[in-house]
């Protein structure tokens, strides 16, 4: 069977680091690389790093509101579907990418795979919400991580199959974050000890893109009475430069600004944090299987057992109780959440049903 994957961003490049080995052995992969994330930071050194398949096709699409993006993705996509010809067009999460593939896939009538389906939010503000949201119901096939998200889309009412596999990224942490926490040298690049430091990213459009909330980031981090690393994604590095604070948080002696980071510099610094303060979805789950203590800058998360748990609290820009929190000492008791690290296993193992099921009497061949 022929299988089009799409990717376009960092938390995507993860996912397919546990799947596109294993299902090669399996099928024929075409992989396809939008191009949403186009900086060597963010894109060619995760697929070094993480021994990825090289995209077959490179589509440089970058930029954009979210709504011009995904045309000129689905503009791309649709015709490129057509000359590969694939069974089946396999997508991840929740971006622009994963809206434009399995949009320009289900209106072939090619069926969708929809890895870490069911998450939700429950704010529909927030672009990735909206994305997963369709994704899900345009999917022929829908691999949630964990029982939370089987349960949101039972309550959808999806039209797909529905299966259970783990999420895929704690097969990656598990493959990558021993070795990753023993390489001290981006801490050392940073000027930080272990459990000496706060990690800290923010990247989402609704705290860098509004100035007064980006503000709050500003002085949120100044508040704090301890190194604080401040890996800057090119969108907020450009949102601080025009509203005159990245010379502000540069100057502070506390906080390190480092460019973008691969996945292993990044890691060794997650692992190695004392806490993490983030308002990304996909680092709130990388900091629980480090076991690192979460502040998450955001009022609402996809990741719901991670705060039901304990290890990680919603705090939106409210600076007061995100210093009381990163002092908050983590719970006694660490639950496995999302599964064994065999995820990319059972991914490759439901493809190949669908597969069995595609040649079957009347089915695409």
């Amino acid at each position: 069977m022929k299988v089009l994957t799409v990717i376009g961003n960092r938390p995507q490049f993860v996912k397919a680091a546990a799947v596109s080995r294993l299902l090669r052995e399996h099928h024929d992969e075409v992989l396809v690389h939008t191009g949403q994330h186009h900086d060597d930071e963010l894109s060619a050194i995760f697929f070094e790093e993480l021994a990825i398949p090289r995209p077959a096709r490179q589509l440089h699409i970058a930029g954009g509101t979210n709504t011009d993006q995904t045309a000129r993705m689905l503009a791309a996509l649709g015709p490129l579907i057509d000359e590969e010809a694939p069974d089946v067009v396999l997508v991840y999460g929740d971006t622009n990418s994963t809206l434009a593939g399995g949009l320009a896939a289900a209106q072939r009538t090619v069926p969708v795979v929809h890895v870490e389906a069911g998450m939700r939010s429950f704010d529909r503000a927030m672009p990735e919400e909206l994305n997963r949201v369709l994704t899900d119901h345009l999917s022929s096939l829908l691999l949630v991580p964990s029982a939370t998200a089987e349960q949101n889309l039972a309550r959808e009412a999806v039209a797909g199959r529905v299966v259970n596999v783990g999420d895929v990224m704690v097969d990656v942490s598990m493959m990558f974050q021993p070795r990753a926490k023993a390489d001290l040298k981006p801490l050392r690049e940073a000027g930080v000890e272990v459990d000496g430091y706060v990690l800290c990213t923010s990247h989402r459009a609704g705290n860098v893109d509004v100035p007064e909330r980006l503000r709050k980031l500003v002085d949120l981090l100044l508040a704090l009475d301890e190194p604080v690393v401040f890996p800057l994604h090119p969108r907020t590095g450009a949102r601080l430069d025009a509203a005159g604070w990245l010379d502000e948080l540069a100057a502070a002696p506390h906080v390190r600004l480092t460019p973008p980071l691969g996945y292993m510099a990044f890691t060794s610094l997650l692992t190695n944090a004392r806490r993490m303060l983030t308002d990304s979805g996909g680092v709130q789950k990388e900091a629980y299987f480090a076991s690192v203590p979460c502040v998450t800058l955001r009022d609402t998360t996809e990741w719901v057992e991670t705060v039901e748990v304990g290890w990680n609290v919603l705090v939106d820009l409210d600076a007061d109780r995100a210093l009381e929190e990163l002092r908050r000492e983590p719970p006694a008791v660490h639950p496995e959440l999302y599964g064994d690290g065999r995820a990319g296993e059972r991914v490759v193992g439901a493809i190949d049903e669908l597969a069995s099921g595609l040649r079957g009497p009347g089915g695409r061949r």
